[in-house]
């Protein structure tokens, strides 16, 4: 299925109902894709190759929107960049991926500003919001462009396995990589978010992280659309706005990462009032906490909790439905909707239930490729033969739940044993004290490297570093218990709040090499 299609066929349906809610305007399905089609308009107008690359870097508003399905309209392909890059990573990416449009919110102006004279393959910049840098506004852009659907048959044929996506990664192993997908990978992901979370068109579907992730764009705002929902944003995450927003537009559904849910159950102005129509939820981009979804079974018990788990580079690929989760508690869920999964061995057969192997996955949800990195490419497809490596690892039961055990990168070597960062934090996390941890390696000359845990404490309580190592020595053996203890009030996190190990770990590793 084609990617414009999806508005194209929701705005037949459901012309005049909301397609997005932002900050007290709305946009009716029938603008949305009028919009959508004056931009790829005017985008054909200049005269770019197919495939040619439009940047956006933005907040979530509805111009993002109107973009995503503008470009897709085009047969070029749509690259998301994220806001939070210095001026280095942003020229890096930018030119990495041959954007030679930018669309830039105009709050950006500053960033772009900065770059702008390296990056000469950029001819043509629009801005979003107010006139910046010389740059046509979004509205000045598509001004007098035809509103009907874009006709490319005298230009290219415009087909499925198409690129017209790409979003960079977080980068957690080096410079940011470009996952390039195709329309039918990221239809494929649409439909199972809708049949795995339950989205049809009745809801008002909250997007609360950035569109410039997968998680957002990908994972919530193109179900929705798909399904004819309505679709409600917050610019930027801030717990008092989620909160109004939920209470102002009625949510029903939406998809946010633990910390944020971490936030809502801690929240001193919590009000169950605001979340009255709130009934689905999805959760996916780090592990939660037991405690939190405790707490919000207690807070909010008609909410149903849907655990998924993917990849940029995989789409959604397990799901574990509210009615299992409290059964399979610290599982990521089974096989999703459209798609096949394996837990396996190095040589790619299949692993025992209860043996720790590498998650791979089969399908049309797959990415193409890194874009211009064919080794990394390689590795992802390392045995060619169609199936994707995640670089998870995990466990499988015997009725097909996976447990994430950890990214096979984070694994740290202690005197020659195994060790997965995870364990170790899942027993961290049983002290009640605990809102966030994370475990890393650090150097040792003796053992090579050992665990060091950085935790963070919930508001008003206290815990000491003698309590978190007699805990950990009565539930992990001796080489797994964390030989440094550190209480932090923040860690560095990713746009969809995985802590940054990496940001962490660097200054213990600084001048020396790590094991793995």
């Amino acid at each position: 299925m084609l990617t414009g299609d999806m508005l194209r066929r929701a705005a037949r349906r459901f012309p005049d109902k909301p397609a997005t809610l932002w900050q007290g305007t709305e946009t009716s399905y029938r603008d949305l894709n009028a919009r959508a089609n004056a931009l790829a308009h005017a985008l054909l107008a200049l005269g770019l190759p197919k495939e040619a690359k439009v940047g956006i870097i933005s907040r979530n508003r509805p111009e993002y929107g109107t973009t995503f399905f503008g470009v897709a309209k085009t047969g070029y392909v749509l690259v998301n960049v994220s806001v939070l890059y210095a001026p280095e990573e942003l020229s890096f990416v930018l030119d990495k991926a041959d954007v030679e449009v930018l669309i830039f919110e105009d709050l950006f102006a500053d960033k772009v500003a900065a770059v702008r004279d390296g990056l000469p393959k950029i001819k043509h910049f629009v801005a979003i919001g107010e006139e910046a840098l010389g740059a046509p506004t979004f509205e000045a852009f598509i001004a007098g462009q035809p509103m009907g659907e874009p006709d490319l048959t005298s230009r290219w044929a415009l087909h499925e396995d198409d690129p017209f996506s790409m979003t960079y990664t977080g980068g957690t192993t080096g410079r940011p990589k470009g996952v390039l997908a195709t329309h039918r990978a990221r239809a494929v992901t649409a439909h199972t978010v809708m049949v795995e979370e339950a989205i049809d068109e009745r809801d008002i579907v909250g997007i609360v992280t950035p569109m410039f992730h997968v998680a957002a764009l990908n994972i919530m705002f193109q179900p929705a659309v798909l399904a004819g929902a309505t679709v409600t944003m917050l610019s930027k995450w801030d717990v008092d706005d989620f909160r109004e927003m939920a209470r102002d537009t009625g949510m029903t559904a939406n998809f946010f990462v633990p910390t944020q849910a971490s936030m809502v159950v801690q929240d001193p102005n919590f009000d169950p009032e605001a979340y009255r129509t709130w009934r689905k939820a999805s959760f996916a981009g780090a592990p939660m906490p037991d405690w939190v979804q405790v707490e919000l079974g207690k807070k909010l018990p008609d909410l149903r909790l849907t655990q998924i788990y993917g990849q940029s580079e995989m789409g959604v690929i397990c799901a574990l439905r509210y009615w299992k989760l409290a059964e399979k508690l610290g599982a990521v869920g089974r096989e999703a909707y459209n798609v096949d999964i394996d837990v396996v061995h190095p040589d790619g057969t299949s692993v025992k239930p209860g043996e720790i192997g590498e998650v791979v996955s089969r399908g049309e949800n797959l990415m193409r490729e890194y874009y211009r990195e064919p080794e990394q490419t390689a590795g992802f497809f390392k045995h060619n033969d169609g199936w994707g490596w995640s670089g998870d690892m995990a466990t499988i039961d015997a009725e097909g739940y996976v447990t994430l055990v950890d990214r096979s990168k984070e694994m740290l070597i202690s005197g020659g044993e195994n060790i997965y960062p995870s364990e170790i934090e899942k027993v961290i996390y049983e002290l009640e004290a605990v809102s966030e941890c994370a475990v890393f390696g650090i150097p040792d000359d003796k053992w090579g490297e050992v665990p060091a845990a950085y935790i963070a404490i919930k508001a008003g309580a206290s815990l000491t570093e003698q309590e978190v190592v007699d805990h950990c020595a009565a539930h992990l053996a001796r080489f797994k218990r964390p030989r440094l203890v550190k209480f932090v009030d923040d860690f560095p996190k990713t746009p969809i709040g995985k802590i940054q190990k990496t940001v962490l770990r660097e200054p213990h590793w600084a001048g020396k090499t790590k094991a793995i």
